[in-house]
């Protein structure tokens, strides 16, 4: 005798990874609808569904590259919808979506917990909830203090209206922290470029948010105890100031005497706006000089951090500078012959190898693939395309200001790059792979000549 109820069939279910792309996707399009809307637009009319949807996956992407001018074309309901869709972008969608679930159910299933993993690219399961609600509780606790001093010094130092500075203050602390790079300044931040009590604070917030969630939730709970930093940590912060410094060093350098970047400026400014560009380049993409008119040597050097970007679990793009310092670490190794990659006095497992090799070639395909793409569209030179191509995919967000004037087909291009570069590559093509394939069986081994 039965129960009459029909046996359950196989339930559809998404991957992780694949979740977290159509998560991403869903808020684009959702985006785009609104940004379309007449409300969203000044001036008669709506905007266009290009126009919107690059909007929108440039604020859902915390990039940065625009088509059309922030601060004028759109209208305050229409700023208000980029703000948040970098504060949700910012945060994930995924687990955006799981703070919501723990808000009303007070707890997180298995597969909301892996689904969150993935989207913060934790290590573990153990302790998801609490990264969450440290994701949650950082992010503002960072974009209020920062909301704070840049509206007072928009207050103070500029006069403006109480309701325009503190407007100003949240729109550039939420852009600056989810390294997004979006201004409602018409010349980004160029009008403020030696103005340390404008720089200073938006550099400190894209730092922050481009060294990781976990790191910052380690560094808060053992800030003096450096010995219980994990190999993450450590590699960040290192990696972190390296670049910092020489990116400071390199591009103060370089653009030391040209005329029309650092070359009007004492030498205060010449290393404040230095330090501010190299900061940008670790993905948040404000500029407080003319970036068009840059050296060719300076954009080459910025292609580079740029592709490194910042820590991995954060509002940065890029490889991220672990799979850098892994490489190095690698190389290292390599040179000195040892059997072993060692890191801090710890051993690096060798998948994490095959992990950052393999990161590294499909970054090194999408940009190229997508520059010579660009290079048979248009007749614009290899040092602007390659800029915009490594700008987006890093979801950087710094143009020579090319973007505008792209072909339709140019700018379907950096929507595809910015969504492939906020999930990163190997996100991307799991989220597209059907089903895991466990080898059945093991090839005898043999080695080719290398070099």
């Amino acid at each position: 005798m039965t129960n009459g109820r029909r046996p359950a069939g196989p339930k559809f279910r998404l991957h992780p990874a694949q979740a977290v792309a159509t998560g991403f996707a869903l808020t684009v399009l959702i985006g785009t609808g609104l940004l379309s809307l007449p409300v969203a637009k000044a001036g008669p009319g709506g905007a266009s569904f290009a126009e919107a949807i690059f909007t929108a996956t440039s604020a859902v992407c915390v990039t940065g590259l625009t088509v059309v001018d922030t601060a004028t074309y759109w209208t305050p309901f229409g700023q208000v919808v980029i703000l948040l869709l970098i504060q949700v972008g910012g945060f994930g969608v995924m687990t955006f979506a799981s703070v919501i679930g723990l808000a009303v159910v007070r707890r997180l299933s298995l597969r909301s917990r892996v689904t969150a993993a993935s989207e913060v690219r934790s290590v573990g399961l153990e302790d998801v909830k609490g990264l969450v609600l440290g994701v949650v509780t950082i992010s503002l606790a960072v974009e209020m203090i920062v909301a704070l001093l840049l509206s007072l010094r928009f207050l103070v130092g500029y006069g403006e209206p109480v309701g325009r500075a503190i407007w100003l203050g949240v729109f550039h602390a939420v852009s600056s922290f989810n390294n997004a790079g979006f201004a409602l300044f018409t010349d980004n931040l160029m009008g403020y470029a030696v103005d340390p009590f404008i720089c200073l604070p938006i550099a400190a917030a894209v730092i922050l948010g481009g060294l990781g969630f976990p790191v910052i939730v380690q560094l808060r709970k053992h800030l003096r105890s450096p010995r219980q930093w994990t190999m993450n940590t450590r590699i960040v912060l290192a990696g972190t100031v390296t670049l910092l410094v020489a990116g400071t060093v390199y591009i103060t350098a370089v653009e030391w005497s040209n005329p029309a970047t650092l070359g009007p400026l004492d030498w205060p400014a010449k290393v404040l706006v230095g330090f501010f560009q190299s900061v940008q380049t670790r993905t948040a993409g404000f500029n407080s000089i003319d970036v068009g008119a840059m050296d060719s040597a300076s954009l080459l050097g910025m292609d580079v951090l740029m592709f490194i970007g910042g820590g991995p679990a954060g509002t940065a793009g890029g490889i991220k500078v672990t799979t850098f310092a892994v490489l190095y670490f690698i190389l290292v190794a390599e040179i000195r012959g040892d059997g072993v990659v060692n890191v801090f006095g710890k051993r690096l497992s060798r998948a994490v190898h095959r992990q950052a090799i393999t990161l590294v070639l499909l970054a090194v395909f999408v940009v190229t693939a997508s520059t010579a793409a660009l290079m048979l569209i248009t007749d614009i030179g290899l040092d602007a395309l390659l800029f915009e191509t490594i700008s987006a995919f890093g979801t950087v967000g710094m143009s020579t200001g090319i973007t505008a004037g792209l072909p339709p087909a140019g700018q379907a291009i950096l929507i595809l790059l910015m969504f492939i570069g906020r999930l990163g590559p190997i996100t991307f093509a799991s989220a597209l792979a059907l089903r895991e394939r466990p080898p059945a069986y093991e090839f005898p081994k043999e080695r080719p000549i290398i070099g």
